[in-house]
């Protein structure tokens, strides 16, 4: 009888000895929270991921004017903006056409690169979708219209009235 009062005191002691780290579990995983954040924030890890907000609202009291144009670089082909001239607001989102014309008889491939001026006017120009972000495969006599999204930022300067957006295509090397 004396070995089970002793097995039943170990049993005892053991449980008191697993209850005692289950609880300190539990409380270092309540404490991992502010420790975590603390962590983060010394790091400078925002743990909510916050985006810094755009300004997108329109700017009602000015207008910007923006020229477009459109040539080639060594490509004897036909490209225009088909939308000359567009006033808007800064901030407002726009959407202008260019077309191009694949006048060679054999399939080219090539990149539109843009230019501005005055050239400070680029960091100001916000485009959402470009025919220049990638290249551009055009068949032998292919016509394609391309639309071109953007916006003059908000924060323009005051002075920045009018701007002349320019593209120009080049042929990128190797086969098409």
């Amino acid at each position: 009888m004396h070995a089970d009062a002793d097995l039943l005191a170990r049993n005892r002691q053991l449980m008191g000895k697993l209850l005692v780290i289950c609880v300190g579990m539990l409380g270092f995983g309540f404490a991992m929270v502010p420790m975590y954040r603390q962590v983060c924030k010394a790091i400078g890890l925002n743990a909510t991921r916050s985006v810094e907000p755009v300004n997108t609202q329109i700017d009602m009291s000015r207008e910007v004017t923006v020229d477009l144009l459109a040539s080639t670089a060594g490509i004897p082909w036909r490209f225009e903006a088909l939308d000359r001239r567009v006033i808007l607001h800064p901030g407002e989102l726009t959407m202008v056409r260019y077309r191009v014309v694949n006048t060679l008889g054999r399939t080219v491939t090539a990149h539109a690169a843009m230019n501005t001026a005055p050239e400070r006017a680029e960091r100001w120009i916000e485009k959402e979708q470009c025919f220049c972000f990638t290249n551009q495969t055009f068949a032998p006599g292919e016509t394609r219209e391309m639309p071109v999204v953007f916006r003059v930022k908000s924060d323009a300067p005051k002075d920045l009235g009018a701007i002349a957006l320019s593209y120009t295509f080049f042929e990128v090397p190797g086969p098409s």
